[in-house]
């Protein structure tokens, strides 16, 4: 069995609380599950980032996408 790196498990917790903000600011406008979507779009669109400024970038990526939308 293969072991996620510790500094893998930390962004993705980082993305998970960036999606908890984000259905908090686009609740009225669209589902939960819509923006988790977008969400894990803009993480597999943002791959290459440093791992230290990938929950800034995936959020501010998908707030900018959510907004275009709703």
């Amino acid at each position: 069995m293969t072991a996620i790196p510790e500094y893998a498990a930390v962004a993705d917790t980082s993305v998970d609380e960036a999606v908890a903000r984000l259905v908090e600011e686009f609740r009225p406008r669209l589902r939960p599950q819509v923006i988790g979507t977008v969400v894990a779009s803009c993480r597999r669109d943002l791959s290459g980032v440093p791992v230290t400024a990938l929950p800034e970038m995936v959020e501010r990526l998908a707030r900018t996408r959510l907004e275009s939308v709703g």
